[in-house]
């Protein structure tokens, strides 16, 4: 019997981001109308998840309650809650490992030898992960129809929020993978970095709710890679878009086997790094307005959209914590109020690995030059000229600095009102990053000392 409990944490987390809670109720509508089709009913129950879930089993007369996973430190708290609330009940608790393609512990039986219990490295998971893909799964569930109460489900005007125009459904999700893995998923290895294309899969959302399943965009792109008239390039595509997958699963098994406090990093040598949490620009960043072009075209598209290009993402990141010295969980924070997709364990993986906290061991953080990888990813300034309509007029040789062309007499005059100006760079980069280069060797290098 499908049911859905609608816990207060669930949510607060949903309401945090309007987008988010628009897609969220449209896709539990979705499912709803699709287990209609099959003849069962989504019983939906609002209150605190332990309680409710077992009143619930009691109602039915269920002896098992099998409910999907979470990976971030405040789903792992409540899931042994609802485990232990039920056991008490004398019912079994199954946590189902939905949300990655391949569970934690498969990949992690591939460390039993060496005694191992997960994977701190991307690498060496990635060539445990290929071994451990499963085969899909075929059989379809069999539902039973009870005769018990339900409430509500969620609608998107609860959370001041307005429906979205095409509903997301499974359905819509498996045409777009489709049309994907058709045409652009082919220059996925040469183009996912370009902003202005659309060599992305835009599955983020629907693989946040469960729209699709990763299961399903590995075994569909693994049966695309199949076909014998693909052309060499095209194959290696496609399986560095299938791997783009296993690096989201290394994040959830990087939680579930490496659970610390939401907020604290992963690299114990760095709690206690002196990142801060405010700064004259911090405004700025948030609004697009630092002139820094790629950067700001980034955060404009997130606010109007709920999406920002992923390696955007990690630009602006890059300029948040190291540029402007800014910790890691105000930028996660303010991605989370904004983005459609929810996924705290990602999130908080993504940004500790972008803010060189977490599972990138490298010696010193990757720092991104954002005028280098607009020249290198958006050198004709397509990207920035869609999100940057102050910009657009601007030739390629100055869409990109816009800094150095004002000091050009012909483009100083006065083209746009004061307000519409596109500002002056708020830091300057490179001074910037050897700044937080130099506090990053003297505390790491105190961290060392203070060890021997």
């Amino acid at each position: 019997m499908p049911a859905l409990v609608f816990d207060p944490a669930t949510r607060d987390r949903i309401g945090a981001s309007p987008r988010r809670a628009a897609f969220y109720c449209g896709a539990v509508e979705s499912l709803r109308k699709s287990l209609e089709e099959r003849g069962a009913k989504l019983v939906v129950r609002r209150g605190p998840l332990a309680v409710t879930a077992r009143a619930l089993a009691r109602d039915v007369g269920a002896e098992t309650v099998a409910f999907s996973s979470g990976y971030d430190a405040e789903s792992t708290k409540r899931q042994r809650a609802l485990q232990a609330r039920l056991e008490e009940a004398g019912l079994r608790a199954l946590a189902v490992h939905d949300a990655p393609a391949v569970a934690p512990e498969e990949t992690a039986a591939a460390r039993s030898a060496d005694g191992g219990v997960g994977y701190r490295a991307l690498v060496p998971y990635l060539s445990a992960w290929q071994e451990s893909v499963p085969e899909p799964v075929t059989s379809r569930p069999r539902f039973v129809s009870a005769d018990v109460s339900s409430d509500l489900p969620p609608v998107a005007t609860e959370f001041g929020a307005v429906a979205v125009e095409e509903p997301p459904s499974e359905a819509r999700a498996l045409e777009a993978l489709e049309r994907y893995l058709a045409g652009p998923a082919l220059l996925y290895r040469l183009e996912r970095n370009v902003p202005g294309g659309e060599r992305t899969s835009h599955l983020a959302a629907d693989l946040s709710f469960g729209t699709i399943a990763a299961r399903t965009v590995v075994a569909e792109t693994a049966k695309r890679e199949r076909d014998p008239f693909l052309l060499a390039e095209e194959r290696l595509s496609l399986k560095t878009f299938r791997l783009a997958v296993a690096h989201r699963d290394f994040f959830f098994q990087l939680a579930w086997f490496f659970e610390t406090r939401e907020d604290a990093p992963l690299q114990q040598r760095m709690r206690g790094f002196p990142f801060v949490t405010k700064h004259a620009s911090l405004k700025a960043w948030r609004e697009g307005r630092t002139g820094y072009p790629l950067v700001d075209a980034g955060m404009r598209e997130l606010r109007a959209t709920g999406w920002m290009h992923p390696r955007v993402r990690a630009i602006a990141a890059s300029f948040l914590c190291f540029d402007l010295g800014v910790h890691w969980r105000v930028g996660r924070d303010t991605f989370e109020g904004l983005l459609i997709e929810d996924d705290p364990a990602l999130a908080n993986g993504n940004w500790q690995w972008i803010a060189g906290v977490g599972a990138d061991l490298a010696q010193f953080p990757r720092i991104y030059n954002p005028q280098k990888q607009a020249r290198s990813y958006d050198p004709r300034g397509a990207y920035v000229r869609a999100w940057l309509p102050e910009l657009a007029a601007l030739p390629d040789a100055d869409v990109l600095d816009p800094s150095a062309g004002s000091r050009r007499p012909q483009l100083a005059l006065p083209l746009y009102d004061e307000g519409a100006r596109y500002p002056q760079p708020v830091v300057d980069h490179g001074t910037a990053a050897r700044a937080f280069l130099q506090r990053y060797a003297d505390f790491t290098a105190g961290a060392k000392s203070e060890r021997h």
